[in-house]
């Protein structure tokens, strides 16, 4: 269970039927049916069976498997007690906002015993994506990855692997993580931690009552693996590495970047890094550890944990090899506060920039927007006490405004022209009241709330500067735009200088991705051209996070082409 290797008798059955397709694949992609029936089925992990919601009965959750150009039809049906929607990450959705996912953004939850058809193309990406439930936090079970193989046809740029394999990190908890949030927002304090990270499903070797609960990648000497790597927890950037082994990067985010080697990376949930891994040349005689744990800023509690899986090589034929028992070596990860590594790997991370992949960063920017994000607290219900600083409780802010979610969703109400009552188009394009962000914090930590939007005519490029404040403590925070890619223009430490900083941006070939890191204690600044009509969700990728507010919304209008328009709703759209 869990175990993801594309080799597996399972997939060799649905990669014939795969293969098959290929074979009637037109130029523009071909239409791919998947059912997800999401049901409760039980799952031990760490000794504790639970109860949790999955799609399929697996966990984690189907691949779903594609070319780009491919339509996809998933019709997922709702099984469960909790009201359900799914969230395909990083698809671009052009034109297609009501597949999008998010609950009371661009559509209504799937309610119980409701089903709902997500129908969209991929356009314009080749690489890993993946798929998670988009409310609560039903996320910590309900996701999978989503493979965008070349058109038909069209190489990779670089070597064709020999095999190719996703490699999902989790978070899993023994208590209910709908509890644990539901707790967390009633005393207003911090949620419980998980109980472990997961690769795969699986906690490995390293905790308590796991040992055969271990993800095990078998290879053989002399060949090179495309590992498909997606971090899928819910609030932990991860370190990786594989002990004596060199990884190679060529695609982050479902986008191909120049290619450089390291022997470790870093991956905020949110993030998908494609690398290659050459195996050893000749059988090594020892095992190697794969471990991941988390990259830490912020001055909460974290699970203080790693996960392992190990890297077996194939014994060579009529070897007594695997009869005996062979080393293993262990990776050596940064320290969890390691922030310059953090920086100087994402300071690698370039777009391909080729004539086949170009950087198409926007010269000239129409609208600039500057946002604080950050903790901050909101007052405590009368006559109740409450865990957050100073009896307050938690909250979390863009430029100081805590979204509310609606009752009524966003798309719906901007399409038919109903937004009265449900969002205002009034969200503050810089921080409403300056001051230095990274210095000391101001006495008066409390946010606003409300639930706002910023409205943008078709084609608008935009750049959008994202400070992190140390209202509570300087933290990162990987930001996640749907329905664009951004380019990372520029990154820096402190306060930024709208003066100074824009002359060392990178306009030549940033890297494109659909999530980023705000750097503890700094800023980062993204482009992107506002060329896909619909309403379009920004938030925080650490689940507790968007739980206290640190979300927003943008609404890009209609252009004048029938091409530049947003697809009317389907007829099975949820109702609220």
């Amino acid at each position: 269970m869990g175990v993801f290797l594309l080799s597996s008798p399972a997939f060799l059955v649905f990669f014939t039927f795969f293969n098959f397709c290929l074979l009637v694949d037109p130029v523009f992609g071909i239409t791919r049916h998947y059912k997800f029936d999401v049901k409760l089925h039980n799952v031990t992990r760490l000794c504790h069976t639970r109860s949790i919601v999955s799609v399929n009965g697996q966990f984690p959750g189907p691949r779903i498997v594609a070319r780009e150009g491919d339509q996809l039809l998933v019709e997922v049906v709702n099984h469960v007690p909790n009201n359900v929607s799914i969230h395909w990450h990083g698809i671009r959705q052009l034109r297609s906002g009501w597949a999008d996912g998010p609950e009371y953004v661009t559509q209504c939850p799937i309610q119980t015993g409701q089903s709902y058809v997500y129908n969209f193309t991929i356009i314009g990406q080749r690489g890993t994506l993946f798929w998670h439930a988009h409310i609560s936090w039903l996320r910590a079970t309900l996701y999978g990855p989503i493979i965008i193989l070349p058109k038909r046809g069209v190489p990779y740029p670089f070597a064709k692997p020999y095999k190719e394999v996703p490699i999902v990190f989790g978070e899993w908890f023994n208590a209910d993580p709908e509890a644990v949030i539901s707790q967390a927002l009633q005393t207003g304090g911090g949620p419980n931690v998980s109980d472990a990270y997961t690769i795969n499903g699986l906690p490995g070797p390293l905790y308590n009552c796991s040992a055969k609960d271990t993800f095990k990648l078998k290879v053989k000497p002399g060949k090179t693996y495309l590992l498909r790597l997606v971090n899928a927890a819910l609030n932990d950037e991860l370190f990786f590495s594989i002990a004596n082994h060199t990884l190679t990067v060529v695609d982050v985010d479902a986008v191909y970047v120049k290619p450089f080697e390291t022997e470790t990376f870093l991956i905020t949930p949110g993030q998908t890094t494609n690398v290659i891994l050459k195996t050893k040349p000749s059988y090594p005689n020892a095992t190697f550890f794969m471990t991941a744990r988390p990259y830490v800023t912020g001055q909460g509690t974290f699970d203080n944990s790693t996960v392992a899986g190990i890297l077996e090589y194939e014994s060579p034929p009529n070897s007594l090899h695997s009869s005996i028992m062979l080393p293993l070596f262990k990776p050596i990860l940064p320290a969890l506060n390691d922030t310059s590594f953090a920086t100087k790997f994402g300071s690698k991370l370039r777009s391909l920039a080729s004539a086949q992949y170009p950087a198409n960063v926007p010269q000239k920017v129409d609208k600039h927007f500057f946002f604080t994000v950050g903790l901050g607290t909101s007052p405590c219900q009368h006559n109740q006490t409450c865990q957050g600083p100073n009896g307050t409780k938690f909250a979390a802010s863009v430029n100081n405004v805590s979204f509310a979610m609606p009752t009524t969703a966003l798309l719906q109400a901007h399409f038919f022209g109903q937004s009265n009552g449900v969002y205002i188009p009034d969200f503050p394009s810089t921080a409403m009241t300056p001051f230095k962000y990274t210095g000391s914090p101001p006495n008066n930590t409390m946010v606003s709330n409300g639930t706002k939007v910023v409205v943008l005519p078709f084609n608008t490029s935009v750049e959008l500067v994202m400070q992190d404040t140390s209202i509570l403590g300087a933290e990162s925070h990987p930001l996640h735009l749907h329905g664009f890619n951004f380019f990372i223009v520029g990154q820096g430490f402190g306060n930024f200088d709208p003066n100074k900083d824009p002359a060392k941006f990178n306009l030549i070939d940033p890297v494109e991705r659909n999530t980023v890191g705000v750097p503890s204690g700094g800023w980062v600044a993204i482009r992107f051209l506002a060329d896909n009509p619909g309403v379009w969700f920004m938030h925080c990728h650490l689940e507790v996070h968007t739980s206290w507010g640190l979300k927003m919304a943008w609404i890009v209008l209609d252009g004048e082409l029938p091409t530049q328009k947003l697809l009317p709703p389907p007829t099975d759209l949820p109702k609220c």
